[in-house]
C-alpha cells in the first residue's frame, strides 16, 4: 500500500512539473500561429478551421455591441458572407496565464458585404483557452478604430 501511496504521488508530481515546464515562448508563438490560421479561415471561407479553433462556447462582440455564437460565426464564415479580401492581425500582445490567455491587437479587414464595400481596422481582445492540449479562441471583442 505505501509503495502504491508514494508511486502515485510520483506521477502526480510529475504531471505538475510538466503543466510547469510548459514554455511560454512556445506558447506565445502557437497562439499567434492558430490565430492566423483563423484569419486565414474568414479570407477563404474554411468553417473546418473555425470549426477546429474556436472553443464550443465562443463569443463574439462586434463592434456595434452585438453578440453571436460559435454557430452563427461558422455559418458565416461557410457561406462567405461578409466576404473578406483581407482578414489579418498585427500589433499583437500576448499575456499567457496558464491555461488561458489574451492577445489584443488590431485586425485590419477589406471586403463585401453583400454589395457593399468595405474596409476597417478594429482594436480586439481574444481571450483564449487551452483545451486537450489546444488553445482554442473562447472569446473575442472588437472595436472599430477611427480613420
Amino acid at each position: 500500500m505505501r509503495i502504491r501511496s508514494l508511486f502515485t504521488c510520483m506521477l502526480a508530481l510529475a504531471a505538475t512539473a510538466a503543466a510547469a515546464a510548459r514554455d511560454d515562448a512556445a506558447d506565445t508563438r502557437e497562439l499567434l500561429r492558430v490565430e492566423a490560421e483563423l484569419c486565414q479561415a474568414f479570407e477563404r471561407g474554411d468553417a473546418a478551421i473555425a470549426r477546429r479553433d474556436l472553443d464550443a462556447t465562443f463569443t463574439l462582440t462586434d463592434s456595434h455591441g452585438g453578440v453571436t455564437g460559435y454557430d452563427r460565426n461558422v455559418a458565416d464564415i461557410a457561406r462567405r458572407e461578409p466576404r473578406y479580401e483581407v482578414f489579418s492581425n498585427h500589433e499583437q500582445k500576448v499575456r499567457l496565464y496558464g491555461d488561458a490567455a489574451i492577445i489584443t491587437g488590431v485586425t485590419t479587414v477589406k471586403g463585401t458585404s453583400g454589395k457593399d464595400a468595405f474596409a476597417a481596422d478594429f482594436q480586439y481582445t481574444d481571450t483564449w483557452v487551452r483545451r486537450d492540449g489546444r488553445w482554442k479562441l473562447a472569446a473575442s471583442h472588437a472595436s472599430r478604430l477611427q480613420q
